[in-house]
């Protein structure tokens, strides 16, 4: 699973307020946004066809629920990301991070920790 920019930002908001109607959607996607009312509805019904969102259209008014968790997106993301930047390379890329970024002593100590949590 792909998600664009804009997937992430409706599923973010769904995420946020789960079992939302457009309405509040709508109010919670403004601000960070500007979408209307149209522009919100469309990309709703675009990402149901895909699998991505659920709208129960039982109630009424119709409400909207994200069909993944943000957990499992995430880690799909992650693992996208990595495969195709990375060739699926866990280490490289944490090589990659670290060279370019700086972590505080404390980021270093528990990254240390999970690395040995980790050893079997």
């Amino acid at each position: 699973m792909k998600l664009s920019e804009r997937e992430w930002t409706v599923l973010t908001a769904l995420w946020e307020n789960e079992g939302a109607e457009l309405g509040a959607l709508v109010h919670a996607l403004y601000a960070q946004t500007g979408w209307n009312r149209n522009t919100v509805l469309t990309y709703l019904t675009r990402m149901e066809s895909k699998g991505l969102v659920r709208i129960d259209k039982a109630a009424s008014p119709h409400t909207y629920y994200a069909v993944f968790d943000r957990e499992s997106c995430r880690q799909k993301e992650r693992q996208s990301f990595l495969d195709r930047v990375y060739s699926g390379s866990a280490g490289d890329m944490i090589a990659a991070f670290l060279k370019e970024e700086p972590i505080s002593q404390e980021e270093r100590e528990r990254l240390r920790k999970i690395l040995d949590d980790m050893e079997v």
